[in-house]
């Protein structure tokens, strides 16, 4: 047995998907969260005896007809997979515009079981439905529920099952078409039915309490200074505060101490090769653990991240990041894969489908990575540790850098490929609430389980191949000195390109040739490299990193891995999402040429300010930056000659 959900974005459908299966699936205050759709069996406590139903979560659509691809979806599973029953969610705090597609859905000749969800939002505007009328009027069971207090959910799943079972068709409520259009005449159908089923005690036109907080956070001066503060304050709980003081336990005791500690122990009791120990401490344990370490500062993040999204806060920065984007040729909508992919950048990416303009979705698939994703948490808050240990503005700079990137980005974009944005935003704006601590919890551990399971696959097999590069030459024989080895002929390939940078040494061109695999494997490839060739804890402040940078060269290394293309698997959503590997290489370009131009202006400049003199590699960088200019003044002005020819 299949029953589908479908219902409004926002209406509440994923967390109700995953309160039905079990499921993490991500949730949030806007449209375009669910880009495809979402199976999984029904749990059992919802069950009878023999029973067995799979749920399917359709992405949220307000028409039959489809004006994105993500309505297309949900409208051609229900028309072609004909699922036994449709459970319509139905948005509670916006009852009206939510009765369009029900009545759309009830005319498709598949059971239907409405669930009027967010009772707790009507409950506490003063508003009431008589659910009896409208089951007449719609001619299908309605089920009061709150999706994320489960409130109802066992009533809904019954009546879904009883009417899948029946397998009778739907009675749809006679609709008078009075006029040529019938969208029309739907409307006023659904405007004469709620005023007979809604009661309405509060007054709309007092202003809310939601309201009073916008005036403040989603001002026009205050909202960006506001933004950029609660994301330092979250940063620096997370860095400084609890998750910093058991990343710091982990990283130098768990990791440190105990866990080498046992294995050589272990190892050197039963007689193990010295070659083979190593590979298993120094390479798998060390370079896992380096990167594991860091796991209770990302909880902590991911939790008060979802804590300000399950507030509706997150929203507001959408609504308010529009009035920006419209100057770049991008829309508000763009800055939803943004958040989106400040989890992780493959799910942003995805995110940019919702864009309906292919120019501005494209442009949106090459900026989203810009933003300091999970897998680049490790590498801030290592470098943040080591060379930055009484500041806590390192990590928020890091987005905010990030942002004027984008802007900057986006300018440059519209310049060279010519492009207007023709998107336009309308997101609803849900109340404020308090967030739920257990969904936050849910999310926090969801987002370890993933943290693990890339360590523990991903990582570890990189680790292990990063150990055998560095302790092998190209003979294959063991080598005594690092810089014979294998890894450092390969990292010397590239190490030419970091000098412009003021970086000297085939150890940090690795650690990049290895983060893009995955982010994480620039802190293991440190680890390894730095276990073999010095007994120094790698996160100690003033540590064994202090060898191969300076506080400015190390922020500049830092963004260089921050703005330079994401891992391959990102890489990889994003020729899905762009559909033309033409976008995709010009996207890599754009990429790796930005990453590459502010790590050079970083070091440069910022040597000069702060030390006075100029970082190695200031003619190279010099050429590089010239060089860079010239290429931008010609394609820029051959994309004047063609927006002439328009």
């Amino acid at each position: 047995m299949k029953i589908a959900l479908a219902g409004n974005p926002n209406s509440g459908k994923t967390t109700l998907f995953n309160a039905l299966t079990g499921k993490t699936e991500y949730v949030g205050n806007w449209a375009g969260v669910t880009v495809e759709k979402k199976v999984a069996p029904l749990l059992k406590k919802f069950l009878g005896s023999g029973q067995q139903v799979e749920i399917v979560d359709l992405p949220g659509a307000y028409s039959i007809s489809p004006y994105t691809g993500e309505e297309a979806i949900t409208r051609d599973f229900i028309l072609d997979d004909a699922p036994d029953a449709i459970i319509n969610i139905v948005d509670g705090a916006n009852f009206e515009r939510s009765l369009f597609f029900t009545t759309q859905l009830l005319e498709l000749g598949i059971p239907v079981v409405i669930a009027l969800n967010k009772a707790d939002i009507l409950e506490r505007r003063g508003s009431d439905i008589d659910l009896g009328l409208l089951e007449k009027a719609l001619k299908c069971s309605v089920i009061s529920t709150t999706a994320t207090s489960q409130s109802g959910l066992s009533q809904l799943m019954s009546s879904a099952i009883t009417v899948a079972g029946e397998k009778k068709g739907q009675i749809a409520p006679k609709i008078e078409i009075k006029e040529q259009d019938s969208d029309k005449s739907r409307q006023v159908y659904i405007t004469e039915l709620v005023k007979k089923v809604q009661v309405k005690t509060h007054d709309m036109s007092k202003i809310t309490t939601s309201d009073k907080v916008d005036r403040i956070v989603a001002h026009k001066y205050l909202g960006l200074p506001i933004f950029f503060l609660i994301m330092w304050a979250v940063y620096s709980f997370s860095i400084e505060g609890l998750g910093g003081y058991v990343s710091e336990y982990f990283n130098e005791t768990l990791f440190g101490e105990i866990i080498p500690n046992a294995l050589n122990g272990f190892f050197e009791n039963i007689g193990v090769n010295p070659l083979l120990q190593a590979l298993v401490v120094d390479g798998a344990i060390g370079g896992v653990g380096a990167v594991i370490g860091f796991l209770p500062l990302i909880m902590v993040l991911f939790f008060c991240l979802a804590l300000l999204e399950d507030s509706g806060y997150m929203s507001r920065v959408a609504v308010l990041m529009d009035r920006y984007f419209k100057k770049i040729g991008l829309s508000g909508k763009s800055i939803i894969p943004m958040i989106v992919g400040s989890g992780c950048a493959i799910p942003g990416v995805m995110a940019t489908r919702t864009i309906e303009d292919d120019n501005e979705r494209r442009v949106t698939t090459i900026l989203t990575p810009f933003v300091p994703c999970g897998a680049k948490l490790p590498i801030i808050a290592l470098f943040s540790v080591v060379f930055f240990p009484e500041s806590s503005w390192v990590g928020p700079s890091m987005y905010i850098l990030a942002f004027g990137l984008i802007i900057i980005g986006g300018l440059l974009l519209r310049r060279l490929f010519v492009y207007e944005s023709s998107t336009n935003f309308i997101l609803e704006l849900p109340e404020y609430k308090i967030p739920s601590l257990k969904h936050a919890f849910t999310q926090m551990l969801d987002k370890a389980k993933g943290f693990i399971i890339k360590a523990s696959t991903i990582i570890l097999v990189m680790n292990t191949l990063v150990w055998f590069m560095q302790a092998f030459g190209p003979n294959l024989q063991p080598v005594e000195d690092q810089a014979t080895s294998i890894l450092a002929i390969v990292g010397g390939f590239i190490a030419p390109i970091m000098i412009p940078i003021g970086i000297m040494g085939w150890q940090m061109a690795a650690a990049s040739i290895t983060g893009f695999i995955a982010k994480e494997n620039v802190v293991a490839t440190f680890a390894i490299l730095l276990a073999v060739a010095s007994e120094e804890a790698l996160h100690v402040p003033g540590g064994a990193l202090t060898s191969m940078f300076n506080p400015v060269t190390a922020y500049a290394f830092l963004a260089f891995n921050l703005f330079t293309p994401p891992c391959f698997a990102a890489i990889g959503a994003m020729r899905t999402e762009m559909g033309d590997r033409k976008w995709l290489f010009r996207g890599l370009g754009f990429q790796l040429s930005v990453g590459y131009v502010v790590a050079i202006l970083i070091s440069q400049i910022g040597s000069l300010v702060v030390y006075g003199t100029p970082s190695v590699g200031l003619v190279p960088a010099i050429f590089v930056l010239l060089g860079y200019a010239v290429l931008l003044v010609i394609l820029i002005k051959r994309a004047d000659q063609k927006r002439a020819l328009l």
